[in-house]
């Protein structure tokens, strides 16, 4: 979920309403919400890199583990809509504190976690916060910052999103070996805390101003290039999860790397995704189509690589990276590709949309990766992530976007 909430981020620009705080940009607020990102994505993706300690702490397999994933994507699919629209009276800023509150109460639960159960609690709780404070992030940023400064204040909201994406996977791994799994969620917990304290000092009164609304939302989806975009997020979200979440798994078992060389390769993920986010933005200048369907092909070669070279630490070291950089591409030409087929007053529910579809696709992903690892081992679930991308760049390239979109 957690890249892909950005397009609600571009969705938001097209919004003619944008009350700007008389004192100025307030850049401090801006700052936090780029914390808030950091926290959410950390927390949302540590049980990838704690996946094995973790189930063996509680006592349970690999497959029932990885349904934190898809509890929180869940939840997160219907809060992104539902707290926008139950929150409409009230202050933003006050929704935003108790989306950051119920972070930090997710990573307790988590830490303190003695069964599956309470796992699986404490992730409906941070799909809570995911859904809650993407539904509304980039909205509170139009309202911060003058017109020309947005697209700098964007930039240094999915900063988190960037740092995290580099930083969550390798240090939870690296935490936990040392100290144990449950460290490494006291450790997001406390940097949630932090943001909270950022966010109190920071955010200035933001009255509602408007929501989008069920009715907006089923009219964007009945768009026919937002349905071919719809599955496209599907098959390349619910691919890519599917074989992510077990990543460490099959690093442990078929090139069977010690804790501190998957720390590095999960390293790599990160830092070549944020390189493809880049790349990707650069690319989607001059063809979104490409961008579209390059990527997700590019995952399938990598899912490709590890079934058949897996074996050896190099050549799974090059696919993971390969598949972490195509990645961090996706949602660039996602993104793009959903906003600009909705008119400018729907642009907003187009991003909504996105980011709803986007969490059932990871809970879609992460469910049927289980089931396959329970039921016919990990390898399975990387031969689906690489069917369902190939899948999703095969629907691309024959009727994506065209070049002018």
């Amino acid at each position: 979920m957690t890249q892909s909430a950005a397009g609600v981020m571009d969705a938001v620009l097209h919004d003619p309403e944008k009350p700007v705080p008389p004192s100025g940009p307030a850049w401090g607020a801006v700052i936090s919400l780029s914390l808030g990102t950091f926290g959410l994505v950390t927390a949302e993706f540590l049980p990838v890199s704690l996946l094995t300690p973790l189930a063996h702490d509680l006592g349970i397999s690999e497959g029932a583990a990885g349904q934190a994933m898809t509890a929180t994507a869940i939840v997160g699919a219907i809060s992104a809509p539902m707290v926008a629209i139950i929150t409409k009276r009230l202050d933003r800023r006050t929704v935003m504190w108790t989306m950051t509150l119920l972070l930090i109460l997710s990573d307790v639960l988590a830490a303190g976690a003695w069964s599956l159960a309470v796992l699986l609690t404490a992730r409906v709780v941070l799909g809570i916060a995911l859904g809650g404070f993407w539904s509304m992030s980039a909205a509170l940023a139009m309202r911060l910052v003058p017109s020309h400064l947005l697209p700098r204040a964007m930039s240094i909201i999915l900063t988190g999103v960037s740092v995290a994406t580099v930083c969550a996977a390798p240090i939870g791994a690296y935490v936990g070996d040392i100290w144990g799994w449950r460290s490494a969620f006291m450790l997001a917990a406390a940097a949630a805390a932090a943001t909270l304290l950022v966010q109190l000092i920071t955010i200035p009164r933001l009255p509602p101003i408007g929501v989008a609304s069920f009715r907006s939302l089923l009219d964007v989806a009945k768009i026919p290039m937002v349905k071919i975009a719809l599955l496209v997020v599907l098959l390349v979200a619910s691919g890519h999860f599917a074989g992510i979440t077990y990543i460490r798994a099959f690093l442990e078992k078929i090139p069977a790397l010690d804790v501190e060389t998957i720390s590095l390769v999960l390293l790599a993920f990160g830092i070549s995704g944020f390189f493809g986010n880049l790349a990707g933005g650069l690319l989607a200048e001059y063809s979104l189509k490409a961008v579209a369907a390059l990527a997700p092909l590019l995952i399938a070669i990598a899912a490709v690589s590890l079934l058949t070279a897996g074996a050896s630490a190099l050549a799974s070291a090059i696919a993971v990276a390969a598949w972490g950089f195509a990645f961090g591409a996706v949602p660039v030409g996602l993104q793009t590709w959903m906003v600009r087929r909705a008119v400018p007053e729907q642009a907003q529910s187009a991003g909504v949309l996105l980011v709803t579809v986007f969490q059932v696709a990871i809970a879609a992903g992460a469910i049927f990766g289980g089931l396959l690892v329970e039921n016919a081992g990990i390898t399975s679930a990387i031969a689906y992530s690489a069917v369902a991308t190939f899948v999703a760049a095969l629907i691309v390239f024959l009727v994506g976007p065209k070049r002018e979109t």
